[in-house]
């Protein structure tokens, strides 16, 4: 091929590009447009009717004494809505005060996994591969060749699909409230999808697995405890339970405040200190065999902070619960905000994965923590 006929190859590919990239922006536009509707009728009465009454006593020990300890609004879709954390001053749980109604959680679960943030998610879940690899050998020093694994939260079903690289004669199935495990399931991550809430299908699902496993998934739920009894019920006796869930006692909950990934609001529920699983779990007969801080921390903390006060402080792109599209001149001032703000978050991403990674649990600063227990 001529060096002419190379440079018009490349400037037809490149046209091709730039017109499937605009088809995709008029693509998404229209979505918004054609959403808009219905999130305004579901805004018209505000945001508050989202929230059940305040509770008074901690739901883990049951103690009237709570303290707030965080304010917060939604940093991620920004769907309108403030949120309060309390915490308790006898057991140190952290929940949602008042919590999300189940009306409420449609309404913010909305278009985030699924809908117009489908794509965007499974691109970001779908890419760490390393991660869910390291997840599954957390269990090879106590069960090097489990025959069955329930993956409760399983979303698109991509741990699952990873974690074959490591237990290749392992069936995995995925459990999931949400079509992302069907979808799962089509696409062969998971060998079985199970669709619904985790207690209701555990009754026919007792004692079918070696292991199950929960990442990240305990501080979605509205009542952590029923979710850990369904567990108990599906793991066959002398299997094994995986939790992974945010560490909040770590020090960067409280140095980064708002700006800590893992609030996460105002889907996080529940946050629980590792003492208190770690009681928890041994009063429904498990026994915890491991447990892991350094392991389960995933280095985003000071990247995740940067970008949620930039995209906090720049003006929204355009969404369906906004009530019209922004301008071109928010558009053009929230592209040069972010665009300002790059050298700011290529300094956290390496302080993130090479300053602080290494040190995170001796610092303190491990984000998340992971107990393996075993049913006695």
């Amino acid at each position: 091929m001529s060096d002419h006929d190379e440079t018009k190859a490349d400037s037809a590919k490149s046209a091709e590009h730039s017109k499937k990239a605009k088809s995709a922006k008029n693509d998404k536009t229209e979505r918004i447009a054609a959403l808009r509707p219905a999130y305004q009728k579901d805004l018209a009465a505000g945001a508050d009717r989202f929230l059940a009454p305040r509770r008074t006593h901690c739901p883990w020990c049951g103690s009237g004494r709570l303290t707030p300890r965080l304010r917060t609004t939604d940093l991620l879709q920004h769907k309108p809505g403030r949120f309060t954390l309390d915490r308790c001053a006898d057991c140190g749980h952290l929940f949602q005060n008042p919590q999300l109604t189940e009306e409420g959680l449609e309404f913010y679960y909305r278009d985030f996994y699924d809908g117009l943030g489908e794509q965007r998610m499974s691109g970001a879940f779908g890419g760490r591969g390393a991660m869910y690899r390291a997840r599954a050998e957390a269990l090879l020093p106590h069960d090097p060749a489990p025959k069955t694994w329930l993956d409760v939260g399983t979303g698109h079903g991509h741990f699952c699909e990873s974690a074959r690289a490591v237990l290749p004669g392992t069936a995995f199935d995925g459990l999931d409230f949400t079509d992302g495990v069907e979808l799962a399931a089509r696409e062969g991550r998971v060998d079985h999808a199970h669709r619904g809430a985790f207690p209701d299908l555990a009754p026919e699902l007792t004692a079918r697995y070696d292991v199950v496993s929960m990442f990240h998934y305990l501080e979605h739920s509205t009542d952590p405890d029923r979710e850990l009894r369904a567990a108990h019920e599906a793991v066959r006796p002398g299997g094994h339970l995986l939790i992974e869930v945010p560490d909040p006692e770590s020090r960067y909950a409280r140095l980064l405040g708002r700006w800590w990934l893992p609030w996460l609001q105002p889907q996080h529920l529940h946050f629980m200190p590792v003492a208190n699983l770690r009681r928890r779990l041994a009063g429904l007969g498990f026994t915890v065999v491991a447990e892991q801080h350094a392991a389960a921390h995933d280095p985003v903390d000071l990247l995740a902070a940067v970008w949620l006060a930039l995209d906090h402080t720049a003006p929204r792109e355009d969404a369906p619960w906004l009530p019209e599209p922004p301008g071109a001149l928010r558009r053009t001032v929230r592209t040069a905000l972010l665009l300002a703000g790059v050298p700011a978050l290529i300094t956290a991403t390496l302080l993130d994965r090479f300053a602080i990674r290494p040190l995170s649990h001796r610092l303190g600063l491990a984000n998340a923590y992971r107990l393996v227990a075993r049913r006695e």
